[in-house]
């Protein structure tokens, strides 16, 4: 059976406290473990006060916003089976995803940094992103050149 059954729960999604944005109530949600969105909550607050401190020119959640725009991706591969042969097709990135992809390469990178506070892993790899290098910019830049790499196979995406 061929449709899409699943309908988003974004429209039911409430602000955050501090910034009235649902956007960042969304990032709060992928850093939460376990249901404590307080905790979330804090490390994230925490993070853009440190944020905060080191970057005196612009606004935290500016920096925040710049971050997850910079590791967003255009592009992506999907396997795609053609005549028993399976292949890496091109395809664009809807927004929703492109804005999941990032806010969840962003955490892993800064889960991936062991020993520190996730509060400073999580301001260090957001820094990283504005400033267009880190975990998880590679990651997106990783995913564009496999894109560039199987153009020749963009003919397969219907």
């Amino acid at each position: 059976m061929a449709g899409k059954y699943y309908k988003s729960f974004e429209h039911l999604l409430k602000p955050d406290p501090v910034y009235g944005d649902k956007h960042v109530a969304k990032f709060i949600s992928y850093l939460m473990l376990d249901g404590k969105r307080s905790t979330a909550e804090k490390i994230f607050y925490n993070c853009l006060d440190m944020i905060g401190q080191r970057i005196k020119d612009r606004e935290p959640i500016e920096v925040w916003r710049q971050a997850s725009e910079n590791v967003k991706p255009m592009v992506e591969v999907r396997s795609r089976r053609v005549g028993g042969a399976n292949y890496q097709v091109p395809v664009q990135v809807s927004s929703k995803r492109q804005r999941a992809l990032a806010y969840r390469w962003i955490l892993e990178a800064a889960r991936s940094k062991k020993g520190r506070p996730m509060k400073k892993a999580l301001s260090d790899e957001l820094m990283a992103g504005y400033n267009k290098e880190g975990g998880a910019y590679l990651k997106r830049e990783n995913a564009h050149k496999q894109a560039e790499a199987n153009k020749a196979f963009a003919h397969f995406a219907w």
